[in-house]
C-alpha cells in the first residue's frame, strides 16, 4: 500500500481547498469511464457524453493522449497538478498547459507502465490535454459550477464538523476508498505498493470533487501535497434529493426538501449550500420541523446538525410511496415562509 507520515504539524496546518481544475479533470474521468455512480451522474453522461466523444472522435492524437494518461495504476502527472487555494480554473489550466514536453511524455511513460505511442513523440501535449480540459469545464462544469460549489462547500461543512468531533484522523480515514489513518501518523493514500513518503513542514490540502468516484493524489517536489476525494454522495445526488410531490403538497416544497435532505445529519450552513435558500429560510423550515416533531437536532462540538426523527422518516417513505408522487422542485424558497505523482 502507499501511505505518507504526516507531521503534527502539517496535520495542523491542514486546510479544505476547493478546486475548478480537480472538478474539471474529475469530469473529464468520469467521461472517459462511461459509468455512472448514482441516476444523477447518468443523466449528466446522457448529456454530455455524446459530445465529448464526438470531438475525440474528431482528434484522434488526444483520444490517444487521454487514454495514455488516464493509466490503470497511475496518472500522467502533468494533468493533475495539486490545486492551490483560490485559484481559478483559467491559472490551473495555465499550469498544464506550462509543463515542458519533455516532462510530459515522461510522465506518460510512467502512466503507461512502458514504452510512448510514436504518435505521442511530439511538444505539443501540454497544450492539447489543456485545450481538452477547457472544453470539458466550458461544455460541462461551468453551467453548473455554482451548485456544484455549493455541494463542495457543504461538504467541507460537513467534514470540518466531524474534525471537531473526532480530530483529524476520523476525517482521513473516512476521505474515499483506499484512504485511511493507519496511527503512527501514517495516511494510507491508495491500496497500490509505493513508497511512502514523508510530509514534515510539507503543505497539505484536501479537495473534493462532485464527481463519485475514487479521486487521486496529487504532489509538487516536498512542498505541497493534496488528497481529491469525493464529496458527500447524498450531497452530490441530486436523484437522491428528488421532493415527492405528495409531500411537497403536504410541507410545501423548500420545506420537504429541507426534510429530505437530512435523511443524513447537516448543520444550517450546509442546507443553505445545498439548498440555496437563504440562511432566514431554512431556519423556519427546520423551527417548523422541529415543533412538528418531524428533525432533530444534536451538538457535535461547535455545529448542530439535525436530521430526520422516526416520524419524519415515516413521513418521507409515505410521501415517496404515495400513488402518483412525482417530484416536486426542492429549490424553491418562497412557500410558507495537484514532480507530482498521482494515484487514482
Amino acid at each position: 500500500m502507499g501511505w505518507w507520515r504526516i507531521s503534527a504539524d502539517t496535520l495542523a496546518r491542514s486546510r479544505f481547498v476547493l478546486s475548478p481544475l480537480a472538478e474539471a479533470f474529475a469530469a473529464l474521468k468520469l467521461l472517459h469511464a462511461g459509468a455512472a455512480a448514482h441516476p444523477g451522474e447518468q443523466a449528466w453522461l446522457d448529456t454530455h457524453l455524446p459530445g465529448y466523444r464526438r470531438r475525440l472522435a474528431d482528434d484522434p492524437l488526444t483520444a490517444l493522449l487521454v487514454r495514455s494518461g488516464l493509466g490503470r495504476r497511475w496518472i500522467a502527472d502533468f494533468l493533475t497538478p495539486a490545486p492551490r487555494e483560490d485559484e481559478s480554473f483559467e491559472e490551473g489550466v495555465g499550469r498544464v498547459r506550462a509543463v515542458r514536453g519533455d516532462e510530459a511524455r515522461a510522465d506518460l511513460r510512467l502512466s503507461l507502465a512502458g514504452p510512448l505511442p510514436s504518435a505521442l513523440h511530439r511538444d505539443d501535449l501540454p497544450e492539447r490535454a489543456a485545450a481538452l480540459l477547457e472544453y470539458v469545464w466550458a461544455e460541462t462544469v461551468r453551467p453548473d459550477w455554482e451548485r456544484r460549489r455549493r455541494v463542495l462547500e457543504a461538504d467541507v461543512a460537513a467534514r470540518t464538523a466531524q474534525v471537531s468531533r473526532g480530530g483529524w484522523a476520523a476525517v482521513l480515514d473516512a476521505l474515499r476508498p483506499g484512504t485511511r489513518w493507519l496511527g503512527d501518523s501514517r495516511l494510507q493514500v491508495n491500496a497500490h505498493p509505493y513508497p511512502p513518503r514523508a510530509l514534515a513542514g510539507a503543505e497539505l490540502v484536501l479537495v473534493p470533487i462532485t464527481v463519485q468516484r475514487h479521486g487521486w493524489v496529487s504532489w509538487e517536489g516536498t512542498e505541497r501535497y493534496a488528497v481529491v476525494y469525493p464529496c458527500v454522495g447524498a450531497l452530490a445526488d441530486e436523484g437522491a434529493r428528488t421532493v415527492p410531490a405528495a409531500l411537497g403538497a403536504l410541507l410545501g416544497p423548500a420545506r420537504a426538501g429541507v426534510l429530505v435532505l437530512l435523511g443524513s445529519p447537516m448543520s444550517t450552513s450546509q442546507l443553505v449550500g445545498v439548498t440555496g435558500q437563504g440562511l432566514g429560510s431554512v431556519g423556519r423550515h427546520l423551527r417548523v420541523l422541529l415543533d412538528a416533531g418531524l428533525v432533530e437536532r444534536r451538538r457535535a462540538g461547535r455545529s448542530v446538525l439535525y436530521s430526520r426523527s422516526a416520524a419524519g422518516e415515516v413521513l418521507v417513505e409515505a410521501g415517496s410511496g404515495a400513488a402518483g408522487s412525482g417530484a416536486a422542485g426542492s429549490g424553491a424558497a418562497g412557500d410558507a415562509v495537484p514532480d507530482g505523482r498521482r494515484r487514482g
